[in-house]
Formats: structure tokens, sequence, C-alpha cells
């Protein structure tokens, strides 16, 4: 009992985590219409500005983390997004987008180096607390407040505000928006800034839980991927509901069958692929 229960938990912070970095990347794609592959290397970034500043745990150096790692990511998002305007096309963008990542990753690996770093939780976050007789970290049970947090702000912002509305307007028809005096192109930059924010900021909140390490950038840009075509393009709720569903499913088989691991990220991006092209050939049929 106590032990499901742990791995449950795990998977729901794992999950969230994973939340908040496929929100951006959704609202990215369905929104700006940016197909950005390099968000994987803003999550690294995140992570690797956490190690510089807060890898001792305190809490000034991991508030500052959050901070320039805000910044950073916004900055980021929105250099892509600007460079991004003269590429139309979504081959192109990928191709532009993995470079400009393959050089932050090869920039950011010269900085830590090729070795997993690890990164301690603040003062207050650093032990554990003891669940149905097992430990668990305390640091894990925040995150997860944290992420929630997060989840309900996006959700209320995006699907509830004025300025949602004029996030999901400017997906649907962009041209309709501009007759009534607000420009598209600000629009997309606000959605691409707010994203690489979100992965640069996720970034710091895992590091504790998953610090900087080689190939991390493209295991969270597989499952964000994995999470968007599950969840939906710029859909709060189905990113999320995909996002914990990866995320258990994650968790349970490093658990139960780690050699298995590395081989369930081919495997759920074939069944989200699969399932999303059998929901639109149904959509096509009632049409």
């Amino acid at each position: 009992m106590g032990g499901d229960l742990i791995v449950a938990l795990d998977g729901v912070a794992f999950g969230l985590l994973l939340y908040c970095v496929a929100a951006g990347l959704s609202l990215s794609l369905g929104v700006a219409g940016v197909f950005q592959l390099s968000h994987g290397a803003l999550y690294l970034t995140g992570t690797c500005v956490a190690w510089w500043l807060a890898a001792d745990g305190t809490w000034i150096g991991f508030t500052a983390a959050l901070l320039i790692g805000l910044v950073t990511g916004a900055a980021a998002g929105g250099g892509l997004a600007e460079l991004l305007r003269h590429l139309p096309d979504h081959l192109d963008q990928a191709l532009a987008t993995i470079g400009i990542g393959l050089i932050f990753v090869d920039a950011l690996t010269a900085g830590y180096g090729a070795q997993p770093r690890s990164v301690t939780a603040p003062p207050g976050l650093a032990g554990s607390l003891t669940i149905f007789g097992q430990s668990y970290p305390t640091y894990r049970l925040a995150l997860i407040a944290a992420a929630t947090a997060v989840a309900v702000t996006l959700y209320m912002t995006v699907e509830r505000s004025r300025s949602g509305i004029l996030v999901r307007a400017v997906a649907a028809d962009p041209r309709y928006v501009a007759t009534l005096g607000v420009e598209p192109r600000r629009v997309r930059l606000a959605v691409m800034m707010a994203g690489g924010a979100l992965a640069a900021v996720a970034g710091v909140l895992g590091a504790p839980v998953l610090g900087p390490a080689a190939g991390l950038d493209t295991t969270m840009l597989t499952l964000s991927l994995i999470i968007i075509v599950a969840g939906g393009l710029g859909s709060m709720r189905g990113t999320l509901v995909a996002a914990l569903v990866v995320g258990q499913i994650q968790t349970t088989v490093v658990v139960a069958w780690p050699a298995a691991a590395p081989f369930l990220l081919a495997v759920l991006l074939l069944v989200g692929l699969s399932w999303r092209a059998g929901r639109q050939r149904a959509k096509a049929r009632i049409t």
C-alpha cells in the first residue's frame, strides 16, 4: 500500500513537471504556429541555472535561479519568435530550432560537464515526511503544490480570461483578430515568451529531482511532444490529463522494469500518434 502510494506520488510529481514543459510547447505550436524543437534545451537551461546558483540549497540562490530562469526563458522564447517569423514553413522551423537547441546544449555541457549534477533542495524542503510508513521527500510534495498552482493559473488565464480568449482567437482566425485592431504577431510573441519562461522555470523547479545531465533535454522534449499529441494543441485540460498519464506510466515502468524505460518513449509516441490519427479519422467521418 505505502509503496504503491509513493510510486503514484512520484508519477503525479513527474507528470505535473512535464505539464509545465509541455504546456509551453503546446501554446507555442498551437497558437504561435511555431514548431519549436529547442524546448528541451530551455528546460535544461533552467536546471543549469539552478545548479549554478542553488546547488548548495539556499533560498537566496533558489529564488535567484527562478527569477533568472524566468527572464532567460522569456528572452529566448521572444528571440525565437522573431527569428522564426521569417520561416513560416514548419520543416524549416524544425530544422532551425534543432540546430539552435544543439548549440544551447553544447554550450551548457561545456559549462557543467558531461557528468550528471545534483541540486540540493532549499532549507525546510530538503528533508522527508512519513506517508503510510514510507519516507517521501518533502521537496517533491512542494513540487506538486507549485506545479498545481502553475496548472490552475494557466487554465484560468487561457480558458477563462479575456487574454485567453484573444489567444484562442489568434489560433483560430488571426486575420479576423487583425480586423479588430489587435496585431496577431504581438500575441504570438507573448505566447512564445510565456512558453520559453515556463520551460526554463520548470527546469529550475525540477532541478532538485532531475539535475543537469546529458540527454535530459531530449527526454523532456520527446515526452512533451507525446503529451501534446495526445492532449491536443493549445488545450490546457488535455495537456494536463496527458501529462499526468505519461508521468504515471513513465514512473511505474522505471520502478517495475528499468530496462524497458529507454524504449518506452518510442512506444508512447507511436501510441499517441495512432490514437490522435484515429480521433481525426472519426471526426472526418462525422463531418
